[in-house]
This record gives C-alpha cells, structure tokens and sequence, in this order.
C-alpha cells in the first residue's frame, strides 16, 4: 500500500496539507475547527492519583470524528475549580496529555492529533508553573532581552509538559486605566508594547523556521484590535475608533507580531467601526490577511462566535460570518457546531471552510504531531525563579523620593512594615493565575525580615520606627466564591478583588480602609514610603504630596517582594519606568502622552497633566545627559552617572512631526535603550529612531521636564503613507 503523502515527513508541507485535506469528509473538516469544550472536563482524577478520561471528551471526540482542539487542559484556577488535589502538577501533566492524544488518535480516521492550548498570559498557567509578573510590570521594565529570555523559559515549561499553543496577551494597548484587564497590557503606547509583542514571539517561537523545536510554542497573540480603548473602560464593550487611531495606536503591535513570525492571532470581543472583531472581514481578511500578508491561525475569544447571533439572527448564521470574515477556530461556541450545515445551505463557501482547516493543519504540521504526537519526556527547564525574579527587580519604579527617604539608609534602625500588601503573595500575582503551593514565593515582609542589615528591627504594624513602609494597592485574586461568566470573566469579586477581567473600576481612588491606614501612619510624621502593587495605575494625589518616597511594583510575581524589599533596602537600584500615564483622579481620563497637539484640552477645576507621565522614574543615582546630536539617521547622546551609586536608565527617543499629513500627536516614542552606569561611568547611547525611510530628521529641544531619563526629542518632517481602509 502506498503511504499517503500526508504521512511522509520529508514531502513538502503544502503537499502534506493539500493530501490531508483532500481526504476528510466535511464532517472531520468542521471538526478541526471546533475547539469545543473545557479542558479540565476531559479528566478526572482516580482514587489511585491517576487520570481516566470523561464521558464529556468521548462525546465530543466522537461528534467531531476526532478534535481540532483542546482548550486548558492543565488550567487550574478558582474559575474551573482544579487544585493540587484534582489538577495535573509538573510530574504528571504529560501523562495526561498523551492519555487524551492517545484517546484523539483513536477517534480519528485519518489519526489526525489534537492541539492543546493553553493559556500562557505570564508563565503557564497550571499547577507548579513559572509565574512572571503581568505584563504591564514587563512594559515598566522596557527591557525586551530579558523578557524574551523569560518567555523563552515559558514555552519549554509549556512543551515540557505537553502543551503545544500559547495564549498570550500582547495587543491590547492601555488607553484606559479603569478597564480590569490593563494588567495584560504592555503600555500605553504602540512602539513600546510592540517592541514587547517582537520579544514574546521571538522567544516563544524562536527563529522564523517552518518547524518549531521542541521547547517552543506557537503563540496566539492577544487580543486583535482596539480592545484597550472600549467605551468607558468597560470590559467587552464598543471600541469608537476612528481609522487613524486603529492604525496609529492599537495595530502597530499587532503588525511587529506578525511580522516577527507570530503564528495566530485572537479576535477580540469589542467591535471596531460597528462590527464584532470575530465577525470583522475588513479587520481579519482585509488588514491581517491581504494588507499584511499574514497566512496563519486566527481564534475567535471565547463564546464571541455566538455572541455574533444578535447580528445574524442564530448561531448557526453567526458561526457561517465568523468563518467568512476570517475566523478559523472557535472558542467554546455552538456556532462552529454547525459549520458542515452552513456549507450544505450555502450560507458560507466549502473552498473558506478549506481554507481555514488548512491553516489548522499546517499548524500541527509545523509542530510536528504526525510523527511525535506525544510529548517528549524531558526535564523541566530551570531558572524560572530567576528570571521571574530578574523581571520584578527590573519593573520596580521610583515615583518620587523626597528629601531621599530611600534608600533606607544607617539612620534608619527600625522599620514598620504595615498594609494588606505587605504579608501576603496573592495580590503580587495577577489574574490568570494557577493556586500557588503554600510557602511559594515571597512577601514584602518575609522579604525584608531576611535581607535586612544585622541590627535593623523589622515590625510588622504600628510602633516606633524611624521608617514605615505601606505596602498597599489592588488585587486580581480569586476565589472559590467568585462569581464567573462563562467565559471565565469575573460577575462578582471578593472585596479586596479590584482588578482582573470582568473587574473594571468606575473611580481609581484605593479603598477606603487603605487610605484611612495612611492617613493614620503619615500624621504620626514617621516618615513613610509607599510601596504600590497593582494592576493598573490608581489615582494617588494624596500620597504624591505626602509619602516621603512612592514606588510602584505593578503585579511582580511571586517573588515580587524579594525584588521591592531589595530596592527599599537599596541592594538593587529602582530600574523600571512608567508604561502608562498615572492620573490624578479618573475624571481626568484619558491622560495618555501621546494625545493630539492642541492649545485646548486643560480643566479649570483641577490640572489635565497626569500625576505622573509616562516613562518617569527616579534613580537613587544622579545621571546627567549631553546635547544629542545627530549622525546619519540616528541619534547619539552622552549619559553620565555624576552620583555615588551605580545606576541604570532607559534611554527614550521622541519625535514631533512637523509637517504631517493629518494632525499630529504632541509626542511619539520612537527609539529607546537601556543603560547601566557605574559611579563616574559615562557612555554614548546610539538611538535609531523607527521613522519613515523619507523623512528629514533634526534633532529639536529638549521639552519633556517631565520625564527624568532622557527627554530626547527628534522633530521631522513626515509624510504619513496611506492607511488599508475598513
């Protein structure tokens, strides 16, 4: 008999695809495109700690005549309920992989294997998994190197234990800090996040090769377009963008992922220009498809296949426009179901459905599950505690510092560790989070009890101190009592739970029992310094005017208090800057930067300037910085470290169009670096602004006193190209 070509690992991949193909029914077509179920219903733990599969896979397996997909097969989190004591761990995560593919394999006729698909926000999210801090804490390191590296650490741990495709958010840009999912953001700002979104896909993926190795992960990148400026900041809801603003602000990151090899992209929930992402032809197929070029998997988010029925009128319509427009893989819809009906009544060509289990196909393919459908038994890598912990030092950013209350220097002999941050690891870890082993990580108090000078007393609560450290802010923690959607958002939260998805805030003020904790600690005139862990910039003028230092760690992890007690204790320097904007109130929103050049814009009742702009941040060093100058097209400036302390600043380039198409926005990032200097050190930094190749570039004045790295500004001319339509 001869072997089909499917089944030769050395025939081309379109041939291996297009033979496939030819030989599914239209059953097993739709099949692969349905990503149907939760994964933790596909198992169950026996009495003897071993795994049996459900009924719930084998009917799903057999509706299907094997499984496209298979979505969290290893999450675990108060939503789906696994634990330590019901959940996969480390040790056994690829035993239950390879029981499910064994099962997929079986139930195909043409032994097509499944993919698995795991959420990977900031390390795998399953039991033992490295947890990194969130992505706004990685944006506030601008610092793409070491996040490749940490992102190249989690896609081995992903195919240690037998997953294959990594849900990663990337896209999103943080235009409104009262939406509950601004954590996953990488900044408010399209060259820095995608500058970010190049670094995920480089180290998940690795080089742009038709195979991936076997310790990487296709990524799907999150969430595709315009979702980080919904109306009001309220999760899910419209986008009102107009064309420039998509293409200026939300899809440059979107463009450096795919451009960087990205193998799939996510539909968002929101709509842009009146229509659902998941339903957007001109968004999926005009602008990703035939203006980029991109030729890889696109997934629909969860449930908004269906959600497309308030548009067709029922969901086998809705899953026909989804498939249409560009979609070729669902998330837990019924819509899907019924894709091999759609083709039979011509609601949707047979040529699109091809088309999209094509592109499924080759995916699996290129992972190479038709020769090594099981996982490859390896030993997990290491250094995730590393570098988790490299990243929280490097986010930790100083927002003021006065009369250098910080470090905490031979003066201070006691220290007052106070807040409902300060002993606990669950609000350093951010949403999308796996149950963490008691004991795992550290705290902000563990922390400085440990690497405290010898006679330094540190207290936890009030008593004489000659510093006190509030360790305060928000929280993405849940609970077995959360309420959840049934796409995993939050309906209700605990009280303390004040950021995540589905927990968006109408005010940005800190609750009311940690202001009343500051006022109580700052009137007793210790001096103070507030430490912020958050997931989104809140509105803190009270502790701008009053805190003798204020910092903010953003999610750090789990060893977030390690890397906080470090810089409080000056062992390492405060390295991050702000990704985002702070305001002062949320009445002031938006406050990003980059807004338009106008005369107008200010309030009479209060200022427009943002408490804190973005890419502040303070050194316990003093760094001085030359005149740029200009040579070729890139920008050189001397930084010297005219302090006592070694430091390290970030380099940041700005540009101002001068003679644009359209009107211009006040300022845009176009280039920045990352420098260390020792005591005295001084370097030259080479800047390469990302401008149009046309335009004419001079170095300008200074004009940003606000931001204490470099405020470079480069004016040039700039002529806009012309933008894809929707």
């Amino acid at each position: 008999m001869t072997t089909p070509t499917y089944r030769i690992p050395t025939a081309p991949l379109d041939d291996r695809v297009a033979d496939l193909l030819s030989r599914m029914t239209l059953r097993e077509k739709a099949g692969q495109l349905n990503q149907r179920m939760y994964g933790w219903h596909a198992y169950r733990r026996t009495p003897d700690g071993r795994f049996e599969l459900t009924d719930a896979l084998r009917a799903e397996t057999d509706r299907c005549a094997g499984l496209g997909a298979l979505y969290g097969l290893m999450r675990a989190d108060a939503w789906s309920g696994v634990d330590h004591g019901t959940g996969p761990g480390a040790d056994d995560s690829a035993e239950l992989a390879d029981l499910v593919q064994r099962h997929v394999l079986g139930s195909s006729r043409l032994g097509i294997p499944a993919l698995f698909v795991e959420e990977v926000p900031h390390g795998h999210m399953a039991l033992d998994g490295t947890v990194l801090p969130v992505n706004l804490a990685v944006g506030a390191t601008w610092d793409p190197g070491l996040y490749e590296r940490a992102a190249a650490h989690a896609a081995a741990e992903l195919r240690a234990r037998g997953g294959h495709l990594a849900l990663v958010s990337a896209l999103d840009i943080a235009r409104d800090p009262r939406w509950g999912r601004t954590e996953e953001c990488f900044a408010e700002d399209p060259y820095l996040a995608a500058r970010l979104t190049e670094a995920l896909v480089h180290g998940m993926q690795g080089d742009r090769t038709e195979f991936f190795a076997a310790d990487k992960a296709p990524v799907v990148l999150k969430h595709f377009a315009g979702q980080g400026a919904t109306v009001g900041g309220r999760n899910s809801a419209e986008s009102e963008l107009g064309l420039r603003e998509l293409h200026e602000i939300h899809l440059p990151a979107a463009r450096a992922g795919v451009r960087a090899g990205a193998a799939a992209v996510m539909a968002a929930y929101n709509e842009v220009d009146g229509m659902p992402c998941s339903g957007n032809r001109a968004l999926l197929t005009g602008i990703l498809r035939e203006s980029w070029g991109f030729d890889g998997l696109v997934m629909a988010d969860g449930l908004a296949v269906d959600r497309l029925a308030r548009i067709t009128g029922d969901t086998l319509s809705a899953g026909a426009l989804a498939l249409d427009s560009g979609v070729d893989l669902s998330l837990w819809d019924e819509g899907f179901t019924h894709l091999e009906e759609a083709v039979r009544r011509g609601l949707v060509a047979e040529s699109v459905l091809d088309a999209a289990v094509a592109r499924v196909l080759r995916l699996k393919f290129r992972l190479g599950l038709f020769e090594q459908p099981y996982t490859r038994r390896v030993p997990l890598p290491d250094g995730g505690r590393e570098l988790s912990t490299a990243l929280a030092r490097r986010c930790v950013t100083l927002l003021h510092n006065n009369a250098g209350v910080l470090p905490a220097g031979p003066g201070v002999r006691r220290i007052a560790v106070l807040g409902t941050h300060a002993s606990t690891t669950a609000h350093q870890l951010g949403d999308y989070t796996a149950p963490q082993p008691p004991g795992a990580g550290s705290t902000v108090l563990d922390a400085l009890c440990r690497l405290a000078p010898p006679g330094v007393e540190i207290h936890q609560g009030e008593g004489p101190a000659d510093l006190a450290v509030l360790a305060l802010g928000g929280s993405s923690a849940r609970t077995p009592g959360t309420g959840f959607d049934a796409n995993g958002a939050a309906r209700t939260a605990a009280p303390q739970t004040t950021c995540g998805e589905g927990v968006d805030l109408a005010g940005l003020r800190l609750p009311a029992d940690q202001r009343a904790l500051f006022e109580a600690v700052t009137a007793a005139g210790t001096p103070t310094a507030v430490v912020l862990v958050q997931g989104r910039p809140h509105a803190v003028p009270d502790m701008a005017d009053r805190a003798g230092a204020l910092l903010t760690a953003w999610y750090p992890g789990p060893w977030g208090g390690d890397a906080i007690a470090e810089v409080l204790l000056g062992r390492t320097e405060p390295a991050g800057r702000l990704p985002v904007s702070v305001p002062r109130s949320a009445a002031q929103l938006p406050v990003y930067y980059n807004h338009k050049d106008t005369e107008y814009g200010g309030y009479v009742d209060e200022s427009a300037e943002p408490l804190y702009s973005f890419g502040h941040g303070l050194s316990y060093t003093r760094l001085a910085f030359g005149t740029p100058r200009l040579s070729g097209r890139t920008v050189e400036v001397d930084v010297t470290n005219t302090g006592e302390r070694h430091g390290r600043t970030v380099v940041q380039l700005y540009v101002r169009r001068l003679r644009p198409a359209t009107w211009p926005r006040t300022l845009e990032l176009r280039a920045f670096e990352g420098v260390e200097l020792a005591p005295g050190e001084s370097r030259t930094v080479v800047l390469h602004p990302a401008v149009d190749e046309a335009a004419e570039i001079r170095v300008g004045a200074c004009a940003r006193e606000a931001l204490t790295a470099t405020p470079l500004v480069v004016d040039q001319s700039f002529t806009a190209p012309a933008e894809t339509p929707l």
